[in-house]
């Protein structure tokens, strides 16, 4: 999927297909996740974001690995991700946020079952009309990523079902 506005070039697609691609054949596996990304391969992203954003996506990133247990994922919020079909099936029926944040339970969902994800640069452009307001919105996915990992720690939800056996 992408985010309707744009902000990432449709372009890079077949990057990310060919991320996707190479995954599934190194882990002989047919469930996978590819992902764009716009904070850690800095010589290959171009991320043109105002200084508040980026000061609000690095600490973002850093709860996201304290709390969410996301190490294997730098950028979980940029919305350029493509599914194998296996792993769509078996993550989205599961989710509960349906909020900013619901990239996060994707991965923490993902991380449970054993799915692998790999992450490829994009190009990315801040687009005028953006829905997140910087502080507010940071807030609420705070909120939720705290809501998915005392959640899913006290069993309140949890993941069911297995992969199919390769």
């Amino acid at each position: 999927f992408a985010d309707a506005d744009g902000a990432t070039d449709i372009n890079d697609l077949g990057k990310v297909r060919a991320s996707l691609k190479n995954l599934l054949e190194t882990s002989k596996s047919e469930y996978g996740i590819a992902v764009g990304s716009r904070a850690h391969l800095k010589d290959d992203a171009v991320a043109n974001r105002s200084f508040l954003r980026n000061i609000l996506m690095y600490g973002f990133h850093m709860f996201v690995f304290i709390v969410g247990g996301i190490s294997n994922i730098k950028d979980t919020q940029c919305g350029f991700k493509l599914f194998t079909r296996s792993a769509a099936r078996v993550i989205f029926p599961q989710m509960n946020i349906e909020r900013w944040a619901f990239d996060v339970e994707i991965f923490v969902i993902a991380n449970i079952l054993g799915i692998k994800a790999t992450e490829v640069a994009v190009n990315w452009e801040e687009i005028d009309g953006s829905k997140i307001v910087p502080i507010y919105s940071w807030l609420e996915m705070a909120k939720d990523l705290l809501m998915i990992r005392t959640r899913y720690l006290i069993g309140a939800w949890s993941v069911t079902g297995r992969l199919k056996s390769e």
